[in-house]
């Protein structure tokens, strides 16, 4: 899911440095901006940089009061927040009449369970995002594959980049092609081995780039 900055805050990207590799150590820094300009157009919203506590404290708070840890914006937090609005907000939708949702346990993603009246079970995962630029690369708020990842951690995701060029490669491919089934399975059967997935999705994308398709 991609995240934006809402009015009064702006996002400063802080990429981790790993040459070649994606950065896996960057952050998202939170600042707070001026909207005293803009507070005629936007009429319930009063400058978090400028009016007194007591003025602000009859409107929502600001990010670094409840997304972010010593300014920077904190996964855990983020999800746990999305978490409780998903509680709250299903409650009043018409699907809730058909759909039951359960959260499920994640510390940096929204997980849930739906289950229709005939016991079928759905269970759908948001991870957060914010993009990088006007790029397809995103920081993402997924777990990297490090014993301990910190809440403000948000590692680089080219998972939309990735989907896309699969897309193409699917556009361009022959119907039979069974490129995507054969990644799915050796991904599988490597799971617990020390290779991991970005492994075999960098050799797949390189093998559809440099050998004919219809080989």
């Amino acid at each position: 899911m991609p995240m934006t900055a809402p009015r009064g805050h702006s996002f400063h990207l802080e990429l981790g440095n790993e040459d070649d590799m994606l950065a896996r150590n960057s952050s998202i820094r939170v600042e707070l901006e001026c909207t005293c300009a803009r507070e005629q157009a936007f009429e319930d919203m009063l400058c978090f940089l400028h009016h007194s506590e007591d003025e602000l404290k009859n409107q929502e708070p600001s990010l670094l009061d409840t997304l972010c840890t010593d300014s920077y914006l904190d996964a855990e937090k983020t999800a746990r927040w999305f978490q409780n609005f998903v509680k709250t907000a299903w409650v009043v939708m018409p699907q809730s009449h058909i759909y039951n949702v359960k959260v499920l346990p994640s510390s940096r993603s929204c997980k849930f369970q739906m289950t229709n009246a005939t016991k079928r079970n759905l269970t759908i995962e948001i991870i957060f995002g914010v993009q990088q630029g006007n790029s397809d690369i995103f920081l993402s708020s997924q777990r990297t594959e490090a014993i301990f990842t910190r809440s403000t951690t948000w590692p680089q995701s080219c998972a939309v980049a990735e989907r896309k060029f699969f897309q193409h490669i699917n556009a361009e491919a022959w119907f039979y092609s069974l490129h995507l089934k054969c990644m799915q399975i050796c991904a599988r059967m490597l799971v617990g081995t020390s290779i991991s997935t970005y492994v075999i999705k960098t050799v797949v994308m390189h093998l559809l780039t440099t050998i004919p398709l219809e080989t």
